[in-house]
């Protein structure tokens, strides 16, 4: 990959200085412990990729019913916030900085991995047409409950306490996860949310959630450390989106004078994208639209068009050495997609990463005990 020399200048961010545009992009693995505490195997994972200019760490649920899968990590106990605590800890002790991502599985949840008499809840009562990922296989998904108005006042709370545990556990900053097909996502969608109240109904009702525990999640630890996410006209999860032109205008203006330390966009590929910058006033990271193959030449076109910071996602699973190996245009690592939610080392903590003064030749040295 060729990657343009912007890449690798440093950008600030909210209250910080990073290092470099490159962001690693939050990505489940499945390697917490099974109630949800991050491992020590984390701390390492991340650890080893702390020469992203910024870390957002996977998905995070904030309250029991909002995980995504078996083994993914919560932050709602004090054990899941030491274990939170080690990973920013392995991070900053390398020079990284690093957000954690929190995030809602609403309807994409499944009570085979859910504490026992724990539902998945929704906007409404209105069961994705999608596979879920259990440890007994991928199975359809249920009908979810529909949240109250109670439930989501509860839920606002979860947010903000969470996103305090996070910074109390060395965290540089939270994401607020209002994309791919979770829960914030199934609000502002109206293929998922029925609602006639408040929380639903047109564009002003629809983002209201987000806005609200946005809003709530920057007062509690600060808008220079919240950021937030969103993937306008995304299908993931059975989403229906009629107008994510008229819906996230409505999201971005009600978000905008936050003063946010970031938003991260996935691209649409639309005039929509174009809008979202023109009208956002702090940094903006962005995800290039997928089916942009050559990633260095759409990291220069994404910068070229206004974007601060760029995110890789698999690039960085396979590569912890990944800003080094764009540096000096060396050869990447494939993702070796059978082990990605397997647990354990294998295909996790075990990609190969180049010597310091090999240059972009030569045999790659290897970060841990075992080639891929």
């Amino acid at each position: 990959m060729t990657a343009p020399r912007a890449l690798f200048e440093p950008v600030r961010l909210g209250d910080l200085t990073l290092a470099n545009r490159m962001v690693m992009a939050p990505m489940g693995r499945a390697r917490a412990h099974p109630d949800g505490t991050p491992s020590a195997l984390m701390a390492e994972y991340y650890g080893q990729r702390a020469t992203a200019g910024l870390i957002v760490a996977e998905g995070t649920h904030p309250v029991p019913g909002g995980a995504i899968g078996p083994d993914a990590p919560g932050l709602f106990t004090d054990a899941h916030q030491d274990g939170w605590a080690a990973v920013a800890d392995a991070v900053h002790a390398r020079g990284g900085r690093i957000f954690l991502q929190l995030m809602h599985a609403g309807r994409l949840a499944h009570p085979d991995f859910l504490p026992p008499g724990t539902h998945p809840v929704a906007p409404g009562a209105l069961a994705a047409r999608a596979l879920v990922h259990t440890r007994a296989g991928r199975v359809p998904a249920v009908v979810p409950h529909a949240l109250t108005d109670g439930g989501i006042e509860d839920l606002v709370a979860a947010f903000v306490r969470a996103a305090g545990r996070a910074t109390a556990a060395g965290m540089d900053g939270v994401e607020i996860h209002a994309a791919n097909g979770y829960l914030l996502h199934q609000f502002l969608a109206e293929g998922a949310n029925p609602r006639t109240d408040r929380w639903g109904g047109d564009a002003e009702g629809r983002t209201r959630l987000t806005a609200v525990i946005t809003r709530a999640v920057a007062e509690a630890v600060g808008p220079h450390r919240t950021g937030l996410r969103v993937s306008p006209g995304n299908t993931f999860g059975d989403l229906t989106e009629t107008d994510p032109h008229t819906t996230y205008t409505a999201l971005v203006d009600r978000t905008a004078p936050l003063g946010l330390a970031y938003l991260h966009l996935t691209e649409t590929g639309t005039r929509l994208d174009g809008v979202v910058r023109e009208s956002w006033p702090t940094a903006l990271m962005v995800t290039p639209a997928p089916g942009d193959g050559d990633r260095g030449a759409a990291s220069a076109r994404t910068l070229g068009a206004g974007a601060d910071l760029v995110s890789f996602g698999r690039d960085f699973l396979a590569n912890p050495d990944l800003v080094t190996r764009c540096r000096r245009g060396a050869p990447l690592n494939e993702p070796r997609a059978p082990h990605f939610y397997e647990g354990g080392a294998r295909g996790y903590t075990d990609y190969a990463a180049l010597a310091p003064d090999d240059g972009a030749a030569g045999e790659p040295a290897v970060t841990a005990a075992h080639r891929p």
